[in-house]
């Protein structure tokens, strides 16, 4: 049975992500707006790249931040399983 683990992120990094993640629902909000209001399809779908190409930004923070420290200090405590965890979290990054 799988333990209740949090991040141990620095209110730096934290504020990182939620600074680009309001960025993000900023401009979610835009593209709604844009649709409301019958933009030009060609603009909106450049819209919805940006914001894909900005959630894996974060995906990407958060993914470097999650090695450099929570698999880290579980590798450091000798729980291997960790690896299993974040090859499977990787691999469904991917798809």
């Amino acid at each position: 049975m799988e333990t209740c683990r949090k991040a141990h992120h620095s209110e730096e990094f934290k504020g990182g992500l939620i600074k680009r993640l309001d960025r993000i629902e900023g401009q979610i909000r835009g593209i709604k707006k844009m649709i409301q209001e019958d933009r030009y399809c060609d603009h909106i779908l450049n819209q919805l790249t940006a914001v894909r190409s900005a959630l894996s930004g974060v995906q990407e923070q958060l993914l470097l931040g999650h090695m450099h420290t929570c698999v880290l200090d579980q590798l450091k405590e000798g729980n291997t399983e960790v690896i299993e965890e974040l090859s499977s979290t990787i691999r469904r990054m991917i798809r």
